[in-house]
């Protein structure tokens, strides 16, 4: 049984014995905190925390380290409070304990939303002091451990965040070890049938592979030894969970997986892997494609290796990994290595497990609720990645599927926001292109340009998806508060005043009344519909008539107000139309023909409905749909496409339906500029013979 004099023996390894001392005051100050709690599983509670701290211990971590996974749970679940800590041990301390502890007294809606604010929180103390990650990792190392005791839904919760978020940080971090003990425990608990039909078919298959093994592994010896070079030959045992993951992701059988033969090869230095890179490429042919160079370019968790697979004897496929021995702790302890040799250097694994947090902080930041930031982090935790070069040589690690938008945001935030164009290898591509490793990305700005809404389809990096949400609501702020303005400056105008007009005092009491913080707030409401703008201007000018017709005219659309005016979907406006506008709560006008079927219910809500119409000088395209029924021939789509693009207008979407052999129907959405535009458009496609009849399409 593990005993803090157990504990303290195994410090003796790398601690002084001052330090050691106040390590052990920490355990007698939680054994006191915790006394006459029990764990589930009946064992005194200090015992769990007593098993953190000896995990850490065989990372080697630092004496304070040692003491907040102690004290981790003191907070939580003892009611002593932060300042208590600190008083009698010290401040980097107490940070520690209270980064690992739960939001405890605030109440929340959900489970969902109490995990999503607890790992914000977690996140924010990671980022001053990454030892917190330790700490929280081997604390939830020792649960997954003993999750036994616990009752089957709150196992399988417990094994499901652990699947989602602990076990893929370990992975970012480049703690092999603690990730793989953390899947396979995680799987265990989630699956247990699953892992134990896994677990069974694995025994069988390393029986029927054992000869095989001995004899790829002897080869390799042989041929390393002729070419003089000295190494360690040893081949790797798969894991149940990643065996798993890859059936159910790449969507291959568990002989196919099996049937693969794994190596590890561990030389003495970086110029000798090359070599046995070599020579194993002599030994047995490699297969195209299939070479990786992570010691030239690592991973963005610090991993170095050579990755090859070979076509080795009868076939068989064998995947070889070389590597130094420094390589190979680094692939199996990451950043915490940087403790386990008492560095007094950051090591790049610790360079990058501090831009890897500061990456955090810029989403939570940039995202307004901790369930959007949790999604966003999940996304963030991909193993997988893309390495992409710029055109100066600089190398960025992003997440496999990534875009140049996804690019564009890693390199900085307002590149990204005012991105309009890129280039791979130098040739235009569209910014939703899928990257893949090797390439180089230019990106391409302007000034003034936005995001486009369109962008969150492709955009897959926590980073990029925040910042263009970020962006877009204030892009829609802006335009709102813009609205806003027109909207009541008309009303004001049936008056004959205006908002620059109006006394000061007038309008910090119409502020209060409406409990808004400023005016931009007030303006921001009318423009998204949540205000009614005559309704304002009567308190405004503290009416009591009804509210008179306004005598300056509908309000004029040019079609550029952005995200607050929008045309409806249902009848797709165009300028000439005869249109009418719907306030609607949250999004601003909306944009109807006024013979909208949709709009003939609310004729009657005179709050959500107001007189609009196009501005002579709109200068903008606008979508509207055809139906052209017609009769087949050979190249019909692209007879249809030359011509609408000879008329200058741009298609959006085709479809086609097949009516029978001989007639069918094509719906095609298309951008013009008006009405008389649309009819020089039709009149070119009434010309085609095969067209019978073409309808523009609403609702």
């Amino acid at each position: 049984m593990l005993t803090i004099d157990s504990l303290a023996h195994s410090l003796d390894n790398y601690l002084e014995p001052e330090l050691i001392q106040q390590v052990k005051k920490a355990y007698l100050f939680a054994e006191e905190a915790h006394t006459g709690q029990t764990r589930q599983s009946g064992e005194p509670y200090i015992s769990h925390p007593l098993a953190v701290a000896s995990i850490l211990a065989d990372m080697h971590m630092d004496h304070q380290c040692l003491m907040a996974a102690l004290l981790h749970d003191v907070i939580e679940d003892t009611g002593v409070p932060k300042h208590i800590i600190s008083k009698e041990f010290d401040s980097q301390v107490a940070d520690l304990v209270d980064g690992v502890s739960k939001l405890n007294t605030m109440l929340f809606e959900s489970r969902a939303e109490a995990q999503a604010e607890n790992f914000q929180k977690m996140t924010l103390a990671m980022a001053k002091d990454i030892r917190v990650i330790l700490v929280k990792l081997a604390d939830r190392m020792h649960n997954m451990r003993t999750l036994d005791a616990l009752d089957g839904e709150q196992r399988r919760r417990i094994a499901r965040e652990t699947l989602e978020i602990y076990a893929p940080i370990a992975n970012r971090l480049g703690m092999n070890n603690v990730r793989v003990e953390l899947e396979e425990l995680g799987f265990r608990a989630l699956y247990p049938l699953r892992s134990s039909m896994i677990e069974k078919a694995v025994n069988r298959a390393r029986g029927n592979r054992k000869e095989v093994v001995g004899k790829i592994q002897e080869s390799i010896a042989q041929c390393l030894k002729r070419y003089g070079i000295e190494a360690e030959v040893f081949g790797r045992q798969k894991h149940l969970y990643s065996i798993y993951d890859k059936m159910r992701s790449k969507r291959k059988s568990f002989y196919e997986i099996m049937d693969v033969y794994a190596f590890r090869i561990i030389v003495d230095k970086v110029d000798t892997c090359y070599r046995t890179l070599g020579a194993m490429h002599n030994l047995y042919k490699p297969v195209a494609g299939r070479f990786k160079d992570y010691i030239a370019i690592p991973k963005a968790n610090g991993y170095q290796s050579l990755h090859t697979t070979l076509f080795g004897m009868h076939g068989l496929p064998i995947e070889i990994q070389i590597r130094t021995p420094e390589m190979e702790t680094i692939a199996n302890n990451g950043f915490a290595g940087h403790w386990l040799y008492k560095s007094t250097e950051e090591s790049p694994n610790h360079i990058r497990a501090r831009e890897w947090m500061k990456g955090l902080l810029e989403i939570q930041q940039s995202t307004g609720s901790s369930l959007e930031f949790i999604e966003n982090v999940k996304i963030d935790l991909f193993p997988d990645e893309v390495y992409v070069f710029t055109p100066l040589g600089d190398i960025y690690d992003l997440a496999q599927g990534s875009t140049p938008i996804d690019f564009a945001y890693a390199v900085h935030t307002d590149i990204g926001n005012t991105c309009v164009a890129c280039r791979i290898n130098r040739h235009l591509a569209p910014l939703s292109a899928t990257l893949d490793s090797g390439v180089t990305v230019e990106i391409i700005t302007a000034p003034g340009a936005q995001p486009s809404p369109a962008w969150l389809n492709f955009a897959i990096t926590g980073k990029a998806r925040s910042s263009i949400r970020h962006a877009l609501k204030h892009q829609q702020l802006n335009e709102s508060i813009a609205l806003g303005g027109r909207l009541l400056n008309r009303t004001l105008a049936t008056y004959n005043t205006s908002l620059e007009d109006l006394p000061e005092e007038t309008i910090q009491r119409v502020l209060k009344d409406r409990k808004a913080q400023n005016m931009d707030e007030l303006l921001s409401e009318i423009g998204l519909g949540n205000q009614m703008a005559y309704v304002i201007t009567r308190h405004l000018l503290t009416l009591e008539t009804d509210h008179q017709e306004d005598q300056h005219g509908p309000l004029a659309i040019m079609g550029t107000e952005g995200l607050v005016v929008t045309c409806a979907r249902c009848c797709k406006p165009i300028p000439g139309d005869p249109i009418i506008g719907h306030i609607s709560a949250g999004r601003g006008i909306v944009i109807h023909t006024d013979t909208c079927r949709n709009m003939q219910d609310l004729r009657d809500k005179p709050d959500e409905v107001m007189t609009v119409r196009w501005d002579p000088a709109v200068n903008h395209e606008f979508s509207v749909e055809l139906r052209l029924e017609l009769e087949y021939e050979k190249g019909i789509i692209a007879i249809l496409a030359s011509t609408i693009t000879n008329e200058d207008a741009n298609i959006e979407h085709i479809g086609m339906i097949e009516k029978d052999a001989r007639l069918g129907i094509v719906n095609v959405v298309i951008a013009v500029r008006d009405r008389v535009h649309l009819a020089q458009v039709i009149k070119r496609l009434r010309l085609l013979k095969s067209i019978n009849r073409i309808l523009r399409t609403r609702n």
